[in-house]
């Protein structure tokens, strides 16, 4: 399994296939749903991991926040391979490149369901956050990057 940026239009459809099945799909909202309007902007920058076999497993997105800040967006897991530390290394590859760029501050809305995964990984909870599809409670969180 290797983490790296999507590099071809293919690599871009199965990355936002698998954050729709994911993120979207079990909500029933309409694909397509799953695009930001941020997603095409040069200073997003996207994450997949991708199996041996070249299948996409895991998809994220980090983009400029505010000042010496970054936020994490979008991050999602195939099913399948929940539990085998994906969603860690996506977490530690983005970071790893927002500190490389300087920034010192992370920040994300976590669905309430994994606040635990992102407290594990630092994370601290600043403020009760939206509520996505009026069932999905998130927060606000945050953590200090090494630079």
């Amino acid at each position: 399994m290797t983490i790296r940026q999507p590099r071809s239009a293919a690599d871009f459809a199965a990355y936002y296939a698998l954050r729709y099945q994911v993120l979207r799909q079990p909500w029933q909202q309409p694909p397509g749903s799953e695009r930001a309007a941020d997603d095409e902007a040069p200073t997003t920058h996207h994450a997949m991991a991708v199996a041996d076999d070249g299948t996409v497993i895991g998809v994220a997105r980090v983009h400029p926040s505010g000042p010496g800040q970054v936020q994490v967006r979008a991050v999602a897991v195939h099913p399948n391979w929940h539990g085998r530390g994906i969603g860690q290394q996506l977490m530690m590859y983005l970071e790893e490149y927002a500190a490389a760029q300087g920034f010192t501050e992370c920040i994300l809305d976590s669905r309430e369901s994994a606040v635990a995964f992102y407290q594990k990984l630092g994370y601290e909870i600043v403020a009760p956050s939206h509520t996505l599809f009026g069932v999905i409670p998130h927060f606000r969180m945050r953590k200090s990057l090494a630079v």
